[in-house]
């Protein structure tokens, strides 16, 4: 995998937590339709940019 792709996912989670954070602290973009959606979006956020670092660590 290369490391743009490994970039690439660390930036698409970072906005994912932005969006889905404001979301559910301020209900800008949504209106938060749903607490456990916009926590869930985050939790799976989250999960993406670590697992993203840590493939980026990998690679030579």
């Amino acid at each position: 995998m290369p490391k743009a792709l490994s970039i690439s996912g660390i930036v698409v989670a970072i906005v994912l937590v932005l969006v889905f954070g404001l979301d559910l602290a301020l209900r800008f973009p949504f209106s938060r339709p749903s607490v456990a959606m916009d926590a869930g979006f985050c939790v799976a956020a989250l999960i993406l940019a670590y697992l993203s670092w840590t493939t980026l660590r990998e690679i030579p």
